[in-house]
């Protein structure tokens, strides 16, 4: 009998020094991490808790509404990764699931009077009925002409359905108050970034569901999907809906931040802002595009305050006219250096924090999938 090769020994933060060829065990038996190993990654997620959760306290006063409107941005990042990263369905029409529900929240607060979170759900409805609308269009078209009609979408919504007075306000907006509780900007902030986490826990159910599965299997091969009786329209029609429901509530979210919303705030432009926070963070992990919505609600911030403090070149040369540059900028980066975007960045720390081994193999060009928020 030929001898059998011992596990390699978890030795906490020291695991990252470990080759990822080496075996899991002879036995086969799954990684699990040593008691040392388990309470190092226990502790950095801890600190990473606390960390987002002391920032609305962090920042200056006038900066609240970033975080929020940081945290509003991952969700719609999780929304389109929901198309993108799991179906393979590429839409440029997101703003319009986002501008209806916002619109929806505002017009249940404020001409039917109804309670705050009945206004969510009413957003949430009215960006599934979006999807669905949308989804049984463009559902028959393939490739490009699908993008086509996700972008004509958007831009009937911005156009016409945004610009109705009785439902929209017109130019003047319709006013979104928060709820009473949540009324303060720290409050708000730690309001959308709870339902942030909800969000984030549903997605990682949905993935590890049969209906995630499934959609997830239609974006490797349509055809072998069918093949192994996968109701393909159906399911594609299922993503859309999830899609709309959380892009609605990221709408509701955001109506409420500066309590009024107007047509101007779901122009073309803002699908292109969605489209490339969910392809730089990481289409198809949940943890990179929620990163990638983080970064690009803040960007225009960071731009205007490094135009502001810092006094030499590059800094005197951007202001904040210059952020679509900087967009288009980090995605050719991110095609050319990490197609799987920040979570490819991040695969071993990810792998790690989801009591893995460190090193992980490459999984090759496409989006990252592995660590924390992978497919199943």
């Amino acid at each position: 009998m030929s001898a059998t090769a011992p596990e390699a020994p978890d030795t906490g933060l020291l695991e990252v020094v470990t080759d990822a060829t080496v075996p899991v065990g002879a036995s086969g038996a799954p990684f699990r991490p040593t008691p040392a190993g388990f309470a190092a990654r226990v502790g950095v997620l801890v600190a990473l808790l606390a960390l987002v959760l002391a920032v609305p306290q962090l920042v200056p006063g006038v900066y609240v509404n970033v975080v929020t409107k940081a945290a509003v941005y991952g969700l719609v990042a999780l929304s389109l990764n929901v198309l993108l990263g799991y179906a393979g369905l590429v839409s440029l029409g997101h703003s319009a699931f986002f501008g209806v529900g916002a619109f929806g929240a505002g017009y249940a607060l404020t001409k039917m009077q109804l309670p705050w979170g009945a206004a969510v759900l009413m957003a949430a409805l009215t960006g599934a009925v979006a999807a669905v609308v949308l989804g049984a269009i463009a559902l028959r078209l393939r490739a490009v002409y699908f993008t086509l009609v996700t972008i004509s979408y958007g831009f009937v919504a911005q156009e016409t359905l945004f610009n109705i007075r009785s439902l929209t306000g017109g130019g003047a907006g319709q006013p979104a108050p928060r709820p009473s509780l949540f009324h303060s900007d720290v409050r708000y902030a730690y309001l959308c970034i709870g339902i942030l986490a909800v969000a984030m826990v549903f997605d990682w159910r949905f993935t590890a569901s049969r209906g995630g599965r499934a959609v997830q299997a239609l974006r490797d091969d349509e055809r072998v999907a069918a093949s192994w009786g996968i109701d393909v329209t159906g399911y594609k029609i299922m993503a859309f809906v999830i899609s709309g429901i959380m892009a609605g509530i990221a709408g509701a979210l955001f109506a409420s931040i500066e309590q009024v919303v107007t047509p101007a705030d779901f122009g073309f432009a803002l699908s292109l802002t969605f489209l490339l926070a969910t392809v730089v963070g990481g289409a198809g992990n949940r943890w990179g595009v929620v990163q990638g919505g983080i970064l690009f609600a803040v960007l225009p911030t960071i731009i205007d305050r490094a135009h502001a403090n810092f006094h030499v070149w590059p800094f005197t040369a951007i202001s904040i006219t210059l952020e679509p540059a900087v967009e288009a900028l980090l995605l050719i980066l991110t095609l050319i250096f990490f197609p799987g975007g920040i979570a490819q960045q991040q695969r071993n720390l990810l792998s790690w924090l989801s009591f893995k081994r460190f090193r992980q193999p490459e999984a090759g060009g496409g989006p990252a999938r592995g660590g924390m928020g992978a497919r199943p």
